[in-house]
């Protein structure tokens, strides 16, 4: 539990590895989990308008998403099933698998007999973590993004020396010096400056860029 704060706190979180779909059956109705990585509220609506215009004859397309890696955003839709039968325990699976910025779409198609309140609720919620299962997940870090610029005479050995370090090198740029992209993790920045005097006999310079997300 405590580790579990620690990466919230580092803002790390959780999301589906990459989008895609996972179907089951039950008592002839299909069920198609679709998932998808979501960075905003507006990512979320476009993939289930897509997902809905891919699917208009079926019997429902039920949603749930969670923006945010404090969950601050929240949002279920039952699209017609009984009310909190089927997008609150697709929510509810999402934040039970403490999954972050990713929407979920069940598309039903009735297979002539009904499931009951009961039975649509673990229905929808096991279709999405059957479908997280299958599709797997990846654990994702916040970085901000820096360039480093140096002279030719030592970008070369720079470039060797910051991957044998296990850096990760985004970009490597040619120019009348070389700019060389990094993301590196905030809490290691003081060090990494360090690191590049020694390295460079304080020839590079440094400057600090955007907050991206980058795969644990």
């Amino acid at each position: 539990m405590a580790e579990e704060q620690e990466r919230r706190t580092a803002g790390e979180y959780v999301t589906v590895a990459a989008e895609g779909t996972h179907e089951t059956e039950i008592n002839r109705s299909r069920f198609l989990c679709h998932l998808a990585p979501a960075a905003t509220e507006a990512e979320a609506q476009a993939f289930i308008a897509r997902i809905r215009a891919e699917h208009p004859t079926a019997t429902h397309n039920c949603t749930a998403y969670v923006i945010g890696a404090d969950a601050g955003v929240q949002k279920a839709n039952d699209d017609g099933e009984p009310g909190g039968t089927a997008g609150v325990p697709m929510l509810q699976m999402l934040l039970r698998r403490d999954i972050r910025y990713a929407v979920a779409v069940v598309t039903r198609y009735f297979g002539g007999t009904k499931l009951g309140a009961g039975g649509l609720i673990r229905a929808y919620g096991g279709a999405v973590g059957e479908a997280l299962d299958a599709l797997g997940t990846v654990r994702r870090r916040p970085f901000r993004l820096v360039t480093v610029t140096v002279g030719h005479e030592r970008a070369g050995r720079l470039e060797n020396d910051l991957r044998a370090t296990g850096r990760d090198v985004r970009d490597v740029r040619y120019g009348a010096e070389v700019a060389l992209e990094l993301g590196l993790p905030e809490a290691e920045l003081d060090a990494f400056r360090g690191w590049l005097a020694d390295a460079t006999a304080g020839t590079a310079r440094l400057e600090l860029g955007g907050e991206a997300f980058g795969t644990v």
